[in-house]
């Protein structure tokens, strides 16, 4: 485990599902993360901001306006920072070709590890048959999977106060539910298939909230996960080694937390403009 001022140093990180704007964000475990992990390339791949839950209500705590000026001043202080959007923030596609202060935004993008592998970091929405024609049955699905997160959360307080770590309800109802491994099986295949069509040596994704690294048919497969479940990054350090991080680890001591909670104020704001 870390120590409080222990950094980690990584030529790149990729992070995605964030879901910002949704009570279902660990912001403060990201933030933890964004403090502890210093990087060259900053990869955001999608699904930062949850502008289908925003619509409905407006939900925005200080912590959730942390993290973007987190970001934005990692940006300022010289790492490269590239957005890809994915569905959930899907109108940040309006801006694609453009910078958002020194954020890039990109449809999809090609990554060349130190090693010399030529990744392709895309969100997957695009590539996701329910997406594609059963928008509908997405939301429905998002609906149901808000309040499965609801539920979570409540019992994570209970096993908090029990000294028990972060445990995934929606992630364990996934590796036991047929048709939700079937989907994730179809997904994982899809993208590594449309890798190798564009001559690439694998892909970085996020959008199902699994995190995974692994060959399928000699194409590489990683997907980030995301910070509402799992709580992971896909990392590479200076050699081109990719692993992921799964940083709910860090933070089973329940004073970690009571740091960093206590660093932020908790009252609901509007995004404000960076200092």
């Amino acid at each position: 485990m870390l120590a409080a001022d222990d950094h980690y140093h990584f030529r790149t990180i990729w992070i995605s599902d964030i879901h910002l704007g949704t009570p279902g964000c660990q912001a403060y475990y990201l933030l933890d993360f964004l403090r502890t992990h210093k990087t060259s390339t900053l990869y955001l791949v999608g699904d930062i901001l949850d502008g289908w839950q925003l619509r409905k209500s407006w939900y925005w705590p200080q912590a959730h306006n942390d993290v973007v000026q987190k970001i934005l001043r990692t940006a300022r202080k010289g790492t490269r920072v590239i957005y890809v959007p994915g569905n959930h923030d899907e109108l940040v596609r309006q801006f694609i070709g453009l910078h958002l202060g020194e954020i890039a935004i990109t449809e999809e993008a090609i990554h060349v590890t130190a090693d010399g592998r030529r990744l392709w970091v895309v969100h997957g929405d695009l590539f996701d048959g329910v997406m594609l024609h059963a928008r509908w049955l997405a939301r429905v699905g998002d609906s149901m999977y808000t309040l499965l997160l609801r539920l979570n959360r409540a019992l994570n307080a209970i096993r908090q106060r029990l000294g028990l770590p972060y445990w995934s309800m929606s992630q364990y109802l996934k590796h036991k539910v047929k048709n939700a491994v079937n989907f994730i099986s179809d997904f994982e295949h899809v993208m590594t298939e449309e890798a190798r069509r564009r001559g690439c040596d694998g892909v970085v994704c996020g959008h199902i909230h699994k995190p995974e690294i692994r060959d399928i048919n000699g194409i590489l497969y990683c997907n980030d996960g995301d910070w509402v479940e799992s709580l992971t990054a896909l990392v590479e350090d200076f050699e081109g080694r990719l692993q992921l991080i799964h940083w709910h680890n860090r933070l089973l001591e329940p004073m970690n937390l009571g740091r960093i909670m206590d660093e932020l104020p908790t009252a609901t704001t509007a995004p404000t403009a960076p200092a």
